[in-house]
């Protein structure tokens, strides 16, 4: 299969869910950008682990699973992640053993995958498919500057069946704007819905 390598853009809070985290990853070739939800443990964790000088006192789960994964002669090797569902992400870890080439797949959270793949800068990738579905691309300077913020906007699943099409776009590049990347998957899932009406 053909995958899609993908970088880390970086960590925002997010705007919708209280307590929660956007991941952005994104396409280094076609710049889509593929924001995935995580948790404020996962964050802290992902965080630390691309700040190579700082070590937190005690082993965060994920360090304690990295010197397991070492001390077993394992090495982990890529992420992949395979497909969403309902706006969750599927992923697998793929570790190789140093001594007979023997590999090695396990099922994990986004959010953990990518904290060990941080730990041993392994590459992460993903299918065009998952970018299709929830992939975002926006030239963000390209933005107009809007005066209300985006929150305020739209708060609702109802509200954005109300707006039109125009207006969908312009608060989703308004989301992307503001960063507020898990509110912009929701408003590119209502005009995806839209189109499929229209086909």
């Amino acid at each position: 299969m053909d995958y899609k390598q993908l970088i880390i853009r970086g960590i925002s809070y997010s705007q919708t869910q209280s307590g929660a985290y956007a991941l952005l990853l994104e396409h280094e070739e076609t710049h889509i950008k593929l924001p995935v939800v995580i948790g404020n443990f996962e964050a802290q964790s992902i965080s630390l682990g691309l700040e190579k000088d700082i070590h937190p006192p005690r082993p965060l789960t994920h360090d304690l699973f990295t010197k397991f994964i070492v001390s077993a002669n394992y090495e982990l090797v890529s992420v992949i992640i395979y497909q969403i569902v309902d706006g969750v992400f599927f992923s697998n870890i793929n570790f190789k053993n140093k001594a007979n080439e023997e590999e090695l797949i396990l099922d994990a959270r986004t959010s953990d995958a990518v904290a060990m793949a941080v730990r041993f800068d392994a590459p992460i990738f993903t299918t065009q498919q998952v970018l299709n579905e929830a992939g975002i691309l926006l030239e963000l300077e390209d933005v107009a500057k809007e005066e209300q913020s985006f929150s305020e906007t739209v708060n609702t699943e109802d509200s954005l069946r109300s707006v039109s099409m125009e207006e969908l776009q312009k608060l989703l590049d308004e989301a992307v704007k503001e960063e507020d990347y898990d509110t912009a998957l929701e408003i590119q899932e209502e005009i995806k819905r839209r189109k499929k009406k229209i086909d």
